[in-house]
């Protein structure tokens, strides 16, 4: 199999790709994940996710021959308002005391450029996820692992944020950061194998 640029740093999508035993290499691209001009909140992933692999393709020397790169992004949406990284603590908090109770949309979005064509596709998934009631003792305990630092919505479905997780409608993968249904269809589509 050929190696592929993984455009991003998160360790459970690293994982993902392990588990499929693809050969990568890592390059995390800085881009501007500001929210606050979009019009279109379940579009947001899709965009992120490109301009992921454009900020990689602008990086390589001009003549270097880049075979395959995959990026993801995912946002967590509810009543229309995307909620991304909490910046601390008390937005982390914030924001779990607005999932507890209720239900939640995550999409992600995979973007996928494949060097020989000279092509960028996308694929996108979404999950619902439905936090437990949860008294502001269980949320403060919570924020206190830390679990919440760099990632979407303020948890880790993978982690101790599980206990208080009711329901999962759709992959846990998707919420994960990496749909791996949607990722091996799009390989697939452009002719990658991971059956070697």
């Amino acid at each position: 199999m050929e190696p592929i640029i993984l455009a991003s740093s998160s360790p459970r999508r690293q994982d993902i790709l392990k588990m499929l035993n693809i050969p990568f290499q890592v390059i995390s691209p800085n881009i501007d994940e500001d929210y606050s001009q979009t019009k279109t909140p379940f579009k947001v992933a899709e965009q992120f996710a490109k301009a992921k692999i454009q900020a990689v393709l602008r990086m390589m020397p001009p003549k270097q021959v880049i075979p395959w790169v995959l990026s993801a992004d995912t946002v967590i949406i509810m009543n229309n308002k995307i909620y991304g990284k909490p910046v601390d603590n008390e937005q982390a908090f914030d924001f779990i005391s607005k999932f507890q109770g209720k239900t939640h949309s995550v999409i992600t979005s995979m973007a996928l450029y494949n060097g020989s064509k000279r092509i960028t596709i996308s694929k996108t998934a979404m999950a619902k996820v439905t936090f437990a009631p949860m008294s502001d003792k269980e949320i403060d305990w919570y924020v206190s692992t830390g679990e919440w630092h760099g990632a979407s919505g303020g948890y880790r479905i993978q982690g101790v944020a599980s206990c208080f997780i009711e329901k999962i409608e759709g992959t846990s993968s998707c919420v994960t950061g990496l749909p791996i249904f949607e990722l091996y269809d799009m390989l697939k589509e452009q002719g990658y194998s991971i059956l070697e």
